[in-house]
């Protein structure tokens, strides 16, 4: 039985091979063009993926000079969303208030992408349709099937799944290859990191 340290680390390098290089390069010339528009960012997820989001907001916003917001990250304001307007709106409420609009533009990092039948991650489908309602760009880094967000995105990279038993692992560790990716881009990169300034 081959030992499970070799067997995560193979299947990571081989869909580091896999992933799909020209939806990498459409999602660098989106947020090139999202830059120059002076749109704004806002990125979701839930579970892992929100602590992704997160991240990911930060390093957009420090290292590409893109105003970039993780909606998610004050649970003051998401849980009020909640109360007031219900889990399934919460988010669209909470882009109405930002006043989403054309020239901005939404990243939903996901490990499944939505499924309204199934009622999973169905918050993350009505903000999407919203945004779409309001011109925005819709842009992913999904795993599995891409469900929902990757019919729905402009730009939508799927991280490829070889092996069906570390979905969830290896879509949200990918999620973080391709957004650091991003960030560290000529095209995109104003700024670099501490230890990348540290000669």
């Amino acid at each position: 039985m081959q030992d499970h340290v070799d067997t995560f680390l193979e299947v990571t390098a081989h869909i580091a091979l896999m992933l799909d290089r020209s939806a990498v390069r459409d999602l660098v010339k989106a947020l090139v063009t999202l830059r120059a528009a002076r749109g704004r960012l806002f990125i979701f997820g839930f579970g892992g993926s929100a602590g992704n989001a997160s991240h990911a907001a930060a390093d957009f916003r420090r290292l590409t000079g893109i105003e970039c917001w993780c909606p998610l990250d004050n649970t003051s304001e998401l849980t009020a969303a909640i109360n007031d307007d219900g889990w399934e709106y919460a988010l669209v409420q909470l882009l109405r208030t930002s006043r989403l609009s054309a020239r901005d533009a939404v990243l939903v990092l996901s490990v499944g992408g939505g499924d309204l039948e199934r009622c999973i991650s169905v918050p993350l489908i009505n903000m999407m349709t919203y945004a779409k309602q309001q011109g925005a760009r819709i842009l992913g880094i999904v795993g599995r099937d891409g469900g929902a967000t990757a019919r729905m995105a402009d730009v939508c990279v799927l991280v490829p799944q070889p092996s069906s038993s570390m979905v969830t692992m290896h879509t949200e560790a990918f999620q973080a290859v391709v957004w650091h990716l991003l960030v560290c881009h000529p095209a995109l990169n104003v700024r670099l990191g501490m230890w990348e300034s540290v000669t």
